[in-house]
């Protein structure tokens, strides 16, 4: 698996690489090492205080969203993980390849939304984004 990190202070080359390698249907990015499926991650950090508040306002902001963006066109599945240990919330959208460059034109919507709904939550820092490749073995 390649990871191309593009947080939200940005990473231009990161961005090009992955948009690069899906708007040309590339299923290989060098020889054995293939891919099918882009994904882009949400993440934050929640804090444990006031009976973990902030991690079920983080909650109620991706249900919020989620139809949303189990509606863009090509997405695989999405899936959330929280760690109790390092207190991480994360959205991981899983999006075909042919298909992720039409999800990036669109801005990753509802990216923005979810993303301003958490930044205002009381204990979530450090909020981020992330694409990927993720293939099979």
């Amino acid at each position: 698996m390649l990871s191309v990190a593009s947080r939200i202070t940005g990473s231009t080359f990161a961005r090009r690489t992955v948009q690069s390698i899906a708007h040309r249907n590339m299923g290989t990015i060098v020889d054995g090492v293939e891919f099918d499926t882009v994904a882009r991650e949400w993440r934050c950090k929640w804090s444990a205080d006031n009976e973990k508040a902030s991690l079920a306002s983080a909650q109620k902001a991706l249900d919020s969203v989620l139809a949303e963006v189990k509606a863009v066109d090509g997405v695989k599945g999405v899936q959330r993980v929280v760690c109790g240990g390092c207190l991480d919330f994360k959205v991981i959208t899983s999006v075909e390849a042919a298909k992720f460059g039409d999800w990036e034109s669109n801005a990753f919507a509802p990216e923005e939304k979810f993303l301003a709904q958490i930044k205002a939550i009381d204990g979530i820092d450090t909020v981020e984004t992330q694409t990927f490749t993720l293939m099979p073995m």
